[in-house]
C-alpha cells in the first residue's frame, strides 16, 4: 500500500473511509518511511527496532536473485531467534500476543510462535497466498473457509475473535493483511463499481511514463481491481476499529496503521502493467525514490494524540518498537531497538526527535527495474547512491517531492556531506555490498 493510497493522503479514486476516520481520531504522519522498499526487511525492522542492513535481511525472502553488472547478493533468509522481538518484549510483560496474517520472515523454525507470539493465524514463509485471496487459500496455519470466502474478511474476523477473547487482559495484536498485494483479486461487484468510476474520470496525458532505461511508471490511480482491494482492506480495518469500540476498549487501546513498502507502480516493460500510482511521488515498490519508501502512518493514542493532527517529522519502521514500549510504560531495550527512536514526543506534541538522518540500503536488483543502491535523508535533503557506478542524485524534498530536479552537480558540498554520512553508516551497521558479476557481458 502506497503513501497516497488512502483518502486522507490525497487519493480521490480509492475509497478508504475507515482509514480516514482513524486519521481524524489520531495523528497522521506525512513523512513516514518503510525501512526498505520491499516487505521482509521492513517487517524485520518493525519486529526488532533495527535497520535491515544491520540484520542482513535486505531483500524480500527468498529474493529474486537477479543479476546485472553486480552479482546477486546473498542475505539472511530468516529473522534470527536471538533477536528479542517486540512481541517478546510484550509477552515478557504479561501481555497476550497474537499474530494474524502475513509473516514472511523465514521458515517454520522462525514462525511467529517462535518469536514471541502466543498465537499465529495464517503466518508462514509466504509473501502472498499460494492459491489467491478466495478460499480455498492453501495457506499454512489457516484452515480454509467456505468456498469463495475472501481472505481480508477472514483475517479481520480472526482479529475480532482475538479481541473478544482477550478483552479483560493486556494484549498486543499484530494484524498484517496480505492485501494489498499481488495477485490483484477482489470481489466482482466492487470491481464493477470502480470500472464505472474509472470510466467517468478524465485523465490527462498517457497512462504510463518511463522510469529509468527499461521500466514504466503508472501515472494515474485508475485500476478497478486494485481499487477494490483497497476498499475491502479498508472495510476490514473498520471492522476491527468498530470491535475495539463495541468491546469498551477504545479508550485504552493504541492503534497503529502503516505499510511495509511503497505502492507497486513500476514494472519492467516486458512484464504485465503495474496497477498502482504513487504520484506525485517518484517510482514505487522496489525503488529508493520516495514512491518506494514513503508510506502511510497513522497513530491513535487515546487521550494523548490530538484528533486530526499531523506531523511532518521524518520517522521510520524501526521507531515502532521503542514507541510502543514507552506508550505501555514498559522499560526501553536500547541494545535491541538500537536504530529506533520513540515517537512519544511527537505524539504528545512536546518535542522533536533530534535525529540527524534516516538511511536505506537496498543492494539488490528488483523486478521493477531498480538497480542496487542506498539512500539517506537528512532534513529536507535526500541523496541516492547507485552501486553499479556509485553515481549519486540529490533532491530537496521540501521543494521537489517528485524528485525531478537533481541538485548533485550544483551542490557538491552537500553531496560530499551526505555521501560521507551514508558511507559511515554502512560501516557502522556492517552493511553487505554486492560484488561484480563475473558473467556480466553488457
Amino acid at each position: 500500500m502506497g503513501w497516497r493510497d488512502c483518502g486522507c493522503n490525497g487519493s480521490t479514486f480509492y475509497e478508504t473511509p475507515n482509514i480516514d476516520r482513524l486519521a481524524s481520531e489520531g495523528m497522521r504522519f506525512t513523512d513516514a518511511y518503510a525501512a526498505c522498499p520491499v516487505c521482509s526487511p521492513t517487517r524485520a525492522a518493525i519486529m526488532t527496532g533495527k535497520y535491515p542492513a544491520r540484520l542482513h535481511i535486505t531483500d524480500w525472502i527468498p529474493g529474486g536473485g537477479q543479476k546485472g553488472r553486480l552479482d546477486s547478493l546473498a542475505f539472511r533468509q530468516q529473522l534470527p531467534l536471538a533477536e528479542v522481538t517486540l512481541a517478546e518484549a510484550f509477552k515478557d510483560a504479561g501481555y497476550r500476543t497474537g499474530f494474524i496474517g502475513k509473516w514472511h520472515l523465514g521458515g517454520a523454525d522462525y514462525y511467529p510462535t517462535k518469536q514471541g507470539f502466543d498465537t499465529n493465524i495464517a503466518g508462514n514463509h509466504r509473501g502472498a497466498p499460494a492459491q489467491g485471496y478466495f478460499s480455498p487459500y492453501n495457506l499454512e496455519n489457516l484452515t480454509d473457509g467456505p468456498e469463495g470466502e475472501y481472505l481480508p474478511d477472514r483475517l479481520a474476523g480472526e482479529a475480532v475473535s482475538f479481541l473478544k477473547g482477550n478483552r479483560d487482559r493486556p494484549f498486543f495484536l499484530y494484524l498484517s493483511h496480505y492485501t494489498v498485494h499481488s495477485p490483484v483479486q477482489a470481489k466482482k461487484d466492487t470491481i464493477e463499481k470502480y470500472k464505472a468510476k474509472a470510466a467517468r474520470i478524465q485523465t490527462a496525458g498517457p497512462g504510463f511514463a518511463p522510469e529509468g532505461p527499461d521500466a514504466r511508471n503508472r501515472r494515474h490511480q485508475d485500476h478497478p481491481a486494485f481499487a477494490a482491494m483497497i476498499e475491502h482492506m479498508d472495510q476490514n480495518v473498520g471492522r476491527v476499529l468498530d470491535s475495539i469500540k463495541s468491546l469498551g476498549l477504545e479508550h485504552n487501546t493504541v492503534v497503529v496503521f502503516t505499510s511495509d513498502n511503497g505502492g507497486q507502480s513500476v514494472l519492467l516493460n516486458a512484464r504485465t502493467e503495474p496497477w498502482g500510482s504513487n504520484r506525485p511521488l517518484r517510482a514505487g515498490k522496489g525503488w529508493t525514490y520516495e514512491g518506494g519508501i514513503r508510506v502511510p502512518l497513522i497513530v491513535k493514542w487515546p487521550g494523548i494524540t490530538k484528533p486530526a493532527s499531523t506531523c511532518s517529522e521524518p520517522v521510520i519502521s524501526c521507531d515502532f518498537y521503542p514507541t510502543l514500549l514507552e506508550i505501555a510504560g514498559l522499560p526501553a531495550r536500547p541494545q535491541q531497538h538500537v536504530d529506533g527512536l520513540s515517537l512519544a514526543p511527537l505524539l504528545k506534541q512536546t518535542g522533536s526527535l533530534n535525529r540527524h538522518a534516516l538511511y536505506w540500503h537496498y543492494p539488490h536488483y528488483h523486478g521493477s527495474g531498480h538497480r542496487p543502491g542506498g539512500a539517506i535523508r537528512a532534513g529536507d535533503f535526500k541523496l541516492l547512491e547507485f552501486f553499479e557506478d556509485m553515481h549519486v542524485e540529490l533532491y530537496n524534498l521540501s521543494r521537489d517531492i517528485r524528485e525531478d530536479h537533481n541538485l548533485a552537480s550544483s551542490m557538491p558540498q552537500k553531496v560530499d556531506e551526505l555521501r560521507d554520512m551514508l558511507h559511515n553508516w554502512r560501516k557502522a551497521v556492517n552493511a553487505a555490498m554486492p560484488g561484480p558479476n563475473p558473467d556480466y557481458t553488457g
